[in-house]
């Protein structure tokens, strides 16, 4: 199922991001999406943690189509928020201030449900008298999040500037033309390619870290510490600006590749020496983590950067066909990487009813585990260094020729 929606997304992203960016309202064309998406999958969410008394089939049936429903109303909130926020800001300096807030809140929202989540929905079944982990608890929880959701978008909605689109202003395009404001950005497949590495290498270490503690280590509760190291990725994001603005963000993201690639060699060396060592293991995830928290703040930036290429190469601003690519491949990292972890699982001969599993499973897992990601990892930075161009001087021609722009239209008006 996980797998369907993902591929379902790869129609359902762009098209969203070609719908928004074909918006002509005196709103905008996000703010207006940024709603009803929002509402929209607001409703479905809640759906999606109530059964209505189905089983069976039926119910297989009625949560594959509710998930799906999901994905898709998500991305009707997800792709315009994104795509507003190049537009807050030209500067290059100013972007990796900007560009830290959404993602570490993300991050922290992402935490706080996975450290206190469960804690939450049985304390909600206590007090209704249920059990542990009945469906009331996590359908009340959902509820909860969906309040937090709506009056936290309300909040941007109102407060966040944006011109109005009215009057058939901007060039509208078909799905021919959005598939080659993809396809002719040479800079924004440079930027696929290294996200998307990236992102595998990020997803498959999450895919498999549950068996690699349990096999390898021998204490499958290791996991949840690599989960609480969640908070150094939260670091990460926050040292962003001060980083990239003491060393460059081109220095920054050799720092956000390499840091993931010494911090997985050596949880692979520890996993060998001192498998149970947990003080080891938090030091390697908190240098995994954090490294991922400063790839999140570079590829942020990066996107906006792309969209100002693309208007000043092509003529065209399409910042939400250019920002569903970057949700679609995050949502195909995750998909690829779930795949890849039930696949490699068979080749290495996991079995899970056994408590000792075979020297082949555990050398194939600290594989699967430690080499593929550092490969991947290696990938992302060789993509950038040697194919994304948008750096130093470069971006600097790009930003003066967007002023230089931006003076022109508003001279015109």
């Amino acid at each position: 199922m996980f797998f369907v929606a993902r591929v379902w997304d790869a129609v359902n992203d762009p098209v969203m991001g070609m719908i928004v960016d074909n918006t002509r309202t005196k709103y905008g064309k996000f703010r207006i999406w940024l709603s009803v998406g929002t509402l929209l999958n607001s409703a479905v969410f809640v759906l999606l943690f109530k059964s209505f008394g189905l089983q069976g089939t039926s119910l297989y049936a009625y949560v594959s189509v509710v998930y799906i429903l999901y994905g898709m109303t998500y991305t009707i909130m997800d792709v315009p928020y994104w795509s507003w926020l190049p537009n807050l800001t030209n500067d290059p300096r100013q972007r990796e201030k900007v560009s830290v807030i959404p993602r570490f809140f993300a991050s922290l929202a992402g935490f706080c449900i996975a450290t206190f989540g469960l804690y939450i929905i049985q304390g909600f079944n206590e007090r209704a008298g249920k059990e542990k982990m009945d469906e009331y608890g996590f359908t009340m929880f959902a509820s909860v999040i969906v309040v937090i959701f709506i009056v936290t978008i309300a909040i941007t909605v109102l407060n966040v500037g944006e011109e109005a689109t009215t009057g058939g202003s901007g060039q509208k395009i078909g799905l021919k033309q959005a598939v080659q404001v993809i396809t002719k950005n040479k800079e924004l497949l440079a930027f696929i390619g290294l996200l998307l590495t990236f992102n595998l290498c990020t997803q498959i270490v999450w895919g498999f870290a549950v068996y690699y503690f349990k096999v390898v280590c021998g204490n499958e509760y290791l996991y949840s510490v690599f989960g609480g190291t969640k908070l150094a990725e939260m670091l990460g994001l926050v040292c962003f600006p001060l980083i990239a603005e003491k060393i460059s963000r081109e220095k920054t993201y050799t720092l956000a590749c390499a840091l993931p690639i010494v911090g997985l060699a050596l949880l692979g060396i520890c996993g060998i020496v001192m498998p149970t060592n947990a003080v080891l293991v938090v030091i390697c995830c908190c240098l995994f983590m954090f490294g991922s928290g400063l790839s999140l703040g570079v590829t942020t930036c990066c996107i906006a950067d792309v969209i100002d290429y693309g208007e000043v190469k092509f003529g065209t601003r399409n910042e939400s066909i250019i920002c569903s690519t970057q949700t679609f491949l995050m949502k195909s990292a995750q998909a690829a990487a779930g795949l890849f972890t039930g696949i490699g699982l068979q080749i290495v001969g996991y079995n899970a009813k056994l408590e000792t599993q075979s020297p082949f499973t555990v050398n194939g897992l600290r594989a699967l585990m430690v080499a593929l990601p550092i490969f991947m990892a290696v990938c992302s930075y060789l993509i950038y260094t040697k194919c994304y161009t948008l750096k130093g001087e470069k971006m600097d021609q790009v930003t003066e020729q967007m002023n230089q722009l931006r003076m022109a239209q508003g001279n015109m008006k």
